[in-house]
């Protein structure tokens, strides 16, 4: 009840009335009024647009990752090589073992856990991505078994979750994701001139899969994220809608909603991501999930002769940009907001495969940008699966070596700023200070209260990290914990943090962050931004902080200031990647991260330090590299009661050994 009143208070007048006919028309689908019904499918299918065999794959991995699927050994979040079955329950949490109900979809609670268990991991399989495996290894290999290990799949899915029940037939954004599986699937296996669609029982299985398809298609027509809800989900729900709506445009309203939905996912990717390539709900994973949406939309628009306008290929690249800007020498890139592991679609099988270096591999073929091949450092299975044979050759030919630094460095729409030196060689110091919005829209559904944070690698060594997400939306404690302010390298004021938190994705009030000075004139770089968070105490502060960094010296200074009134309770805190070995003494804090680079950090004092690892209680010192794993990570408190005007400098000193350095 709380959070429906909370979330009440997120929404206009316009997004009430909207929400209301929503459930009015659900009600109406619930008493059997209304519900869709297939047309007979009329015309051809897409042509099959992926490059053909022989690719540079290691077939071996994709025949192994498919043998396991058809072994029933699946991968869900933290769950791995867990044995669901072949099939397995699709309505069944593999987390928990709940088995979600088959009442009608639109009016089942999917976030109470009792009901349905942990609902990531129940709608992750569901996805499909498992799917794709068996299409890949079938495409590769042409072993009959894979692709008959598909059609398994596809008919026990549409003889447990059968239309309208279930909750698989509750989001939108889900179908959407589903349908960019199907679709892929359906290329791989050959399309509608497959030999499975031969004879009486394959044109069953044929009519029933594109019956599937229409269903899905209008269920999101009809049920858009509007409003406060307009984020990444109904971004997913439109490139559902239009990859699924050219590859299966079979009946009367596939053209409209194809038309409509390239239409409006244009607007919405250009209006959910700054005009300087950075994402409006400040979550990297999302950043990057953003960016493959607009990828794979624009890829299939321009195979089947639509193409998006020379603004939306801007911003893609802009969005390239930031990622090459904010990944260190090593590939590592800030966790910076939510994060959920979820992919559109899972490409690769290589074991060291990188959603962002891929995204910059992808991005040097399309762009000529030799910058992007070198952050890349190769091209990916997933590249070659979107670009074909032809991308090897192109990726070859772009220069390498000597284009790898970034071409910006200040990103003042999205908020974000990269300060340091020797970037993208061994003695790289990069800096990614955070001045940015709490996130979109008044909920700010993946944001952080993480105003004034930064990160910090060292020679490709993370040394200051964000600790990552871990859950969403189950363990209260935990969701809170990590998207709160002492779960970042900021200070909290009075043990509150910067936004209030009004449910797992929402915030009731936000905090404003600015920027007020960025200077590069010299070889001392500063950088100077405020947050007006704690404006609501009852003796309200500005915290404002300086950074400034000695790009000869490696010293990056800090200077915290607390403007307001009152005595105030302050607590700053430095979270250490998990492999850095910390230790305090007289007062200075040594780390280093296996003798190759080191960081010392000098404290403000008067102040009381203390060094906190795995602290189940407070809770504090943990880091989360995976949706829903955490370890001990070791962080440092620095706390102490404060008259406003205070002012404290933390000095950090960047060292690398002399072995590194020759």
């Amino acid at each position: 009840m709380l959070w429906r009143m909370n979330r009440l208070r997120a929404m206009g007048v316009r997004e009430v009335a909207y929400r209301v006919s929503q459930a009015a028309q659900a009600q109406r689908e619930r008493w059997g009024l209304a519900l869709t019904r297939p047309g007979e499918p009329r015309g051809l299918c897409a042509r099959t647009w992926l490059a053909e065999p022989p690719f540079g794959f290691d077939t071996a991995l994709y025949r192994a990752a498919a043998d396991r699927v058809l072994a029933g050994r699946f991968d869900v979040f933290s769950l791995k090589n867990v044995e669901l079955g072949f099939p397995p329950q699709w309505n069944r949490d593999p987390k928990t073992g709940t088995v979600a109900p088959l009442v009608f979809g639109k009016t089942l609670n999917y976030r109470d856990e009792r009901i349905v268990g942990d609902i990531k991991y129940l709608w992750e399989p569901n996805r499909h991505a498992e799917l794709m495996i068996l299409a890949q290894a079938w495409h590769l290999t042409r072993e009959e078994k894979y692709a008959k290990g598909c059609r398994v799949l596809l008919e026990s899915w549409f003889e447990q979750c059968p239309y309208p029940l279930g909750v698989h037939w509750t989001s939108s954004l889900e179908h959407g994701v589903r349908l960019v599986n199907w679709s892929f699937v359906w290329h791989l296996l050959g399309g509608e001139a497959s030999s499975w669609f031969v004879g009486e029982e394959g044109k069953v299985f044929l009519r029933r899969w594109q019956d599937g398809v229409y269903r899905h298609l209008h269920f999101i027509a009809g049920h858009f994220s509007r409003f406060s809800s307009a984020n990444n989900h109904l971004l997913g729900e439109l490139m559902g809608l239009f990859i699924g709506a050219i590859t299966w445009p079979l009946w009367p309203e596939t053209k409209q909603w194809q038309q409509q939905a390239r239409t409006e996912f244009e607007q919405e990717a250009l209006k959910q991501t700054a005009p300087d390539g950075v994402n409006r709900e400040q979550a990297i994973w999302y950043h990057h999930e953003v960016a493959d949406m607009m990828l794979l939309c624009g890829l299939v628009g321009r195979a089947n002769g639509i193409e998006f306008s020379d603004s939306y290929w801007r911003r893609l690249e802009a969005m390239l940009d930031f990622i090459a800007a904010l990944m260190d020498v090593s590939g590592h890139m800030p966790m910076i907001g939510d994060a959920d592991d979820a992919v559109m679609v899972r490409f690769s099988r290589e074991p060291d495969f990188d959603v962002y270096r891929s995204l910059l591999a992808t991005g040097a073929v399309l762009f000529g940008r030799d910058d992007f091949k070198t952050k890349a450092g190769k091209l990916d299975d997933k590249s070659r699966w979107l670009l074909g044979d032809a991308a090897e050759a192109t990726f070859a030919i772009l220069p390498a070596g000597g284009g790898g630094v970034a071409k910006r460095f200040d990103f003042p729409e999205g908020g974000y700023h990269v300060l340091g030196g020797d970037f993208d060689t061994a003695h790289e110091v990069r800096i990614v200070a955070d001045i940015a919005p709490l996130g979109y829209l008044t909920i700010a559904a993946h944001g952080h209260a993480d105003a004034l944070s930064f990160t910090l690698s060292a020679g490709g060594h993370e040394l200051l990290i964000d600790p990552g997400t871990y859950a969403y939306h189950t363990r209260k404690k935990w969701r809170d914990y990590f998207r709160g302010t002492s779960a970042h390298n900021t200070l909290r004021v009075d043990g509150m943090d910067q936004s209030i938190i009004g449910g797992n994705f929402l915030w009731l009030r936000q905090a404003n962050a600015r920027c007020e000075t960025i200077d590069r004139s010299s070889g001392q770089q500063r950088l100077v931004g405020s947050h007006d968070g704690y404006r609501r105490l009852r003796e309200p502060v500005t915290h404002r902080r300086e950074w400034r960094y000695d790009i000869e010296s490696r010293y990056l200074r800090v200077t915290d200031t607390l403007e307001g009134k009152g005595q105030h309770q302050v607590e700053m805190f430095w979270h250490f990647a998990e492999d850095c070995i910390v230790s305090l003494q007289a007062g200075m804090l040594q780390t280093h991260v296996d003798d190759r680079v080191g960081l010392q950090i000098s404290c403000p004092e008067g102040l009381e330090v203390r060094l906190i690892r795995g602290d189940e209680h407070l809770p504090l010192g943990w880091i989360s590299r995976s949706f829903d794993n955490k370890v001990p990570c070791t962080t440092l408190m620095v706390s102490g009661r404060v008259p406003a005007g205070w002012c404290g400098t933390t000095v950090f000193a960047v060292n690398f050994t002399q072995e590194d350095s020759t």
